[in-house]
C-alpha cells in the first residue's frame, strides 16, 4: 500500500490555521480525488495526503505528461508545441535581462526533455540540467544531444557557481521544499538570479474553473502557490522578490485541458475567451496570471 503524507501544519509558515479548500479528481493518470488544504495565515495551499516521493512516479506515467514524453498527440499538445519556440525565446531574453548577462552558468532544475537547456547553450551560456526522469533524460540526449543529470547530482555542484538557477513549472512537484531552497542559496552567486514558474491559484482561469482547473494537476502538484504565499516562502528561507512576470500563454493551454476536462465540445472557443480574459485581467494586476515567474534574489 502507497504511503501518503499528510500535514498538520502550513509548509510555508508553519501555521496550523489549516483547512480543506476543495477536492479535485486527476484527470491525467489515476481518476483519484485528492483534498486540497488553504492555510488561512498565509494563502498558501497544498495537496492533502499526497503519495511519498517513492510512491507518487505512478502518477506520472501518461503519454500526456509533456514535459517527460514531448508528446504532440492532441490538439492541446499540438498547440503547444506551435507556441513553444516563442516562449523559449521569452525565457532566454528574461534570463539575459535579470541577470545582465550575455553569457553565464545556469542551472535548470527539472529540465524536462532539455528544450530550455539547449537554447541558453545556443546563446553560450554554460547550462546544467537536472532531471529526474530517466525517460525525458534520454529524448534530452537523443533530440539535443545533452547530457541531464538526476537530481542526486545537486550536491555535486559547486557552491556559488551559478548566475542563474531556473525553475519553470517544478516547484509545485519537489517534495523537500524548504530543502531545495537551502541548495538555491548555497549554489547562486551573491548577484545571481532565482527564477521561479508555477501556476496562481488566485488568477481569473483558476477561479472559473474551479475543481475542473488544470494547474491544480493533483496529486503531481503538491503545492499550489499564491504571490502572497511565495513572498512568505522566499522571506523564510534568506530570499527577496524582485519582481513578476506573467506567462501569457498558459491561461490559454491551461483553459483548454480545463475545458477537454469539462468535456465541452466546443473547448477551443471557450478557452480562447476564457484565456483572453485571464489575460486582460493582468494588465491591471501582474498577480492574476495564469502561471507567474518569479525573479528573486539573495536578501
Amino acid at each position: 500500500m502507497a504511503s501518503l503524507i499528510h500535514h498538520n501544519n502550513c509548509l510555508c509558515c508553519g501555521s496550523e490555521a489549516i483547512s480543506k479548500e476543495i477536492s479535485c479528481k486527476d484527470y491525467t493518470v489515476s481518476a483519484e480525488v485528492f483534498e486540497i488544504w488553504k492555510c488561512n495565515s498565509c494563502s498558501f495551499c497544498f495537496t492533502q495526503n499526497v503519495p511519498s516521493q517513492s510512491d507518487i512516479g505512478r502518477y506520472y506515467q501518461s503519454n500526456d505528461y509533456i514535459s517527460h514524453t514531448d508528446t504532440k498527440e492532441g490538439l492541446v499538445n499540438r498547440l503547444y508545441h506551435i507556441v513553444r519556440k516563442h516562449t523559449l525565446k521569452s525565457k532566454t531574453n528574461l534570463i539575459k535581462k535579470v541577470t545582465g548577462l550575455q553569457q553565464g552558468s545556469l542551472l535548470d532544475v527539472g529540465a524536462g526533455t532539455g528544450a530550455f537547456c539547449d537554447s541558453m547553450k545556443q546563446l553560450g551560456w554554460l547550462a546544467t540540467g537536472l532531471e529526474p526522469d530517466e525517460e525525458a533524460r534520454k529524448i534530452a540526449e537523443q533530440k539535443f544531444g545533452l547530457t541531464l543529470q538526476p537530481l542526486e547530482k545537486f550536491d555535486n555542484l559547486k557552491k556559488e557557481s551559478c548566475d542563474a538557477i531556473t525553475l519553470w513549472h517544478v516547484l509545485e512537484h519537489v517534495h523537500d521544499l524548504h530543502g531545495y531552497f537551502q541548495k538555491f542559496i548555497e549554489l547562486l552567486k551573491s548577484t545571481g538570479r532565482l527564477i521561479i514558474a508555477v501556476p496562481n491559484y488566485t488568477s481569473h482561469d483558476a477561479q472559473k474553473y474551479g475543481d475542473y482547473w488544470a494547474a491544480y494537476d493533483v496529486p503531481r502538484h503538491l503545492y499550489h502557490f499564491s504571490p502572497k504565499s511565495m513572498e512568505v516562502l522566499l522571506k523564510a528561507n534568506g530570499f527577496v522578490l524582485e519582481s513578476i512576470h506573467p506567462m501569457w500563454f498558459d491561461s490559454f493551454y491551461v483553459s483548454m485541458l480545463s475545458e477537454k476536462y469539462k468535456h465541452n465540445k466546443d473547448r477551443l472557443v471557450s478557452a480562447l475567451i476564457e484565456g483572453l480574459i485571464s489575460n486582460c485581467k493582468v494588465l491591471f494586476d501582474r498577480k492574476k496570471c495564469s502561471s507567474v515567474i518569479y525573479i528573486i534574489k539573495k536578501k
